[in-house]
């Protein structure tokens, strides 16, 4: 019998699956429109990491030397604790020990594991720069992914952009300076400091503080200046706390209490410092206390000025060279929030916060105003330089990022004011195609500026390279200390050379106007002995560390004497010392510069690469005359001779002092046939 009875089965509702989608618009900035929609691509930290590597690797085995500081302060000392021998500056005596062997020391490992496989001298100098190029790498990365966190997605892929193709990027990240590692330490910082601070958040205080204090302690201590609105923020501002009247003064007295305890801690950073220093230099020496009193306290006398003064607009034309468009967008950052205050305001929170806690407008100008404090402070010195503002350089990016962000909601605000609808304002293209043209000019400028650099001045690296490459190479085989290869070898099938027979012919490279462009003993084999010869330059130049033939082992500790001695006439008042010098008659080659169009020759710097009866042209390489050629076809490198014609170039010389040469190579030669050598 059929049953008309219906059966209904309830079911419990299910929980619903948490999403795996981090949430969005939870940082400072939010967006206005399509809230709703698929969050804007953003690189994750691996692919950020990649991506950013290749760039960094490419700077680091092309980019040029910047400043000769870098060389004879840095990858010399460097090379001195490596092979036992190199140049020596006032700075890193034990008188005046204002640069810091525990920074130097850091780049040791790098530099020896080259010799480690056999490689050779030569590579160390690229390993050092890949391992720059790499630390600089993870922090840019650390610091795109934090943006995208706590400040918004489109300001973080912004950010992430126009750091990969920034011209100053290129020039700072592989550069063996304090100020360079002051800008890796600050990113670090920088991230930390991005968050709210909170009573909760101790993690914020302690890491922030650390990497502010690392950065300054064993790199640069006049880059602590850009940590100041972290401090304002961290002791005075509630951040992400919301505390009322009645306990404000025991938030504010647990808020100086935890910052006190971080610095404490921080401070310990100073114990490995001054160790390694003291041993270095033979004697008690804290060096980043050196570095302040002997740039701000140490007197008409001395001091920064007597290397040179600059105009109070040097940075900012120095800024445009390096970061083109986005100089005036970072620095438009702070009043164009202002501008988003009053016309959209809904752009950093949809509520209005309490008198019990901070406002998001508040919190994101102290994350713009570092740059503003260090602008203001460098702009106020009479010595300028390009690499004192590579601290900052992450922080022009990310200023500039902001105020892309920002103009393009004011241009959200006012298409929406404009056609009284959101929907139109969300199809339409125009934001991201503006922001992605601003991206698209700056990325093109920047790789225009990077090619000319390239082009127009890296012949003093390739000049090197020619001498280690080819002209040490054709003296041993002349002489027969090294059998030639065939006429038909390609150049990825010659074996690698031992040069250390080199040391039989006993060669002097000397430098004369060029000293400053040398490019340090990492590329000049052992057994070239490198000296200088008198210019027109009336300054001190360095002299000679104290030669050490030990085997320097962490087993030894330091085996180092030169690092403890002063040579003689070594002066902090920049005075001339004219035994540094070698005569010219002594020198086997000299590296010179030359430009045959407008030539300019004194008694004491004499035309050598027209001197044909003493000097060969061993290689000469086209170098930029920067006094007559066009200002913006010197600036820039675009591909033609509509734009190359506006320049003109000189020739930048390996010169070969024929009658020394041939005699020694013919003294080496009878040395062989004889069996001595």
């Amino acid at each position: 019998m059929a049953s008309n009875v219906q059966t209904l089965r309830l079911r419990r509702k299910e929980d619903p699956k948490p999403s795996l989608q981090p949430a969005r618009h939870s940082g400072i900035l939010q967006d206005q429109l399509r809230r709703s929609a698929r969050k804007p691509w953003n690189p994750d930290f691996l692919a950020a990491v990649r991506i950013l590597l290749l760039i960094r690797v490419a700077a680091a085995m092309y980019t040029n030397i910047q400043d000769c500081d870098e060389v004879f302060n840095f990858w010399e000392p460097l090379h001195y604790i490596d092979h036992g021998h190199a140049f020596q500056t006032w700075e890193v005596t034990p008188m005046y020990a204002v640069r810091s062997w525990a920074y130097v020391l850091l780049h040791l490992i790098p530099a020896r594991l080259p010799l480690t496989l056999n490689l050779g001298k030569r590579p160390s100098f690229f390993a050092v720069r890949i391992t720059l190029a790499v630390v600089s790498t993870l922090c840019e990365a650390k610091l795109c992914r934090t943006v995208v966190e706590k400040v918004n997605e489109r300001v973080g892929r912004y950010l992430f952009f126009m750091l990969l193709f920034s011209a100053g990027m290129w020039n700072a990240a592989p550069a063996l300076l304090p100020s360079s590692f002051a800008m890796y330490a600050t990113t670090i910082a920088f991230t930390y400091s991005l968050e709210p601070s909170s009573i909760e958040n101790k993690r914020r205080t302690l890491f922030a503080t650390m990497f502010f204090a690392t950065g300054a302690i064993v790199g640069w201590p006049f880059a602590l200046a850009l940590s100041l609105p972290f401090v304002f923020e961290e002791l005075l501002i509630f951040g992400g706390d919301r505390v009322e009247p009645s306990s404000r003064r025991s938030w504010m007295i647990s808020r100086w209490k935890r910052f006190f305890i971080a610095g404490l801690v921080s401070a310990l950073i100073f114990v490995p410092v001054i160790a390694i220093d003291s041993v270095a230099y033979g004697g008690w020496n804290i060096v980043p206390w050196n570095i302040i009193r002997y740039n701000v306290f140490g007197g008409s006398e001395r001091g920064p000025d007597l290397y040179g003064t600059a105009p109070r607009y040097f940075y900012i034309l120095n800024l445009l060279l390096n970061f083109n468009v986005l100089v005036p967008l970072a620095f438009i950052s702070l009043p164009g929030l202002a501008v988003t205050y009053r016309i959209d305001r809904k752009r950093l929170g949809m509520s209005k916060p309490g008198p019990d806690q901070s406002s998001p407008f508040t919190l994101l100008a102290l994350r713009l105003a570092p740059l503003y404090v260090w602008t203001a402070i460098l702009t106020a010195q009479a010595h300028k330089e390009e690499r004192f503002m590579f601290p900052a350089y992450p922080l022009i990016c990310f200023n500039a990022a902001v105020a892309l962000y920002l103009i393009r909601g004011w241009m959200e605000a006012a298409y929406i004011s404009a056609t009284k609808s959101s929907y139109r304002a969300s199809r339409s293209i125009i934001f991201g195609a503006t922001t992605c043209t601003v991206i698209a000019v700056t990325g093109l400028i920047s790789l225009s500026r990077v090619l000319a650099l390239w082009h127009y001045y890296h012949a003093p690296l390739s000049v090197f390279s020619y001498l280690e490459a080819h002209e040490l190479p054709r003296l041993l085989n002349v002489t027969g200390l090294l059998p030639p290869l065939p006429l038909e070898t390609e150049e990825i099938d010659r074996p690698s050379i031992d040069l250390a027979p080199i040391r039989a012919f006993d060669l002097r490279l000397c430098l004369g106007k060029e000293w400053y462009r040398f490019p340090g003993h990492y590329l000049v084999p052992n057994g070239v002995k490198v000296d200088f010869v008198k210019s027109e330059f009336g300054g001190l130049l360095p002299a000679h560390f104290e030669e050490s033939h030990a085997k320097l082992t962490f087993n030894g500790w330091w085996d180092r004497p030169g690092s403890r001695i002063t040579p003689a006439n070594l002066n902090d008042l920049n005075k001339e010392a004219p035994e540094f010098y070698v005569p010219i008659e002594s020198c086997d080659y000299l590296v010179d510069l030359d430009f045959p169009e407008h030539p300019v020759s004194s008694l004491l710097e004499p035309r050598y690469a027209v001197d044909n009866e003493t000097w060969e042209r061993v290689s000469c390489l086209p170098f930029l005359d920067t006094a007559h050629s066009s200002l913006l076809t010197r600036t820039l490198w675009l591909p033609g001779s509509w734009w190359q014609d506006k320049n003109e170039f000189g020739d930048y010389c390996l010169l070969k002092n024929k009658e020394k040469v041939y005699k020694k190579e013919v003294e080496v030669a009878s040395h062989v046939q004889e069996g001595k050598l």
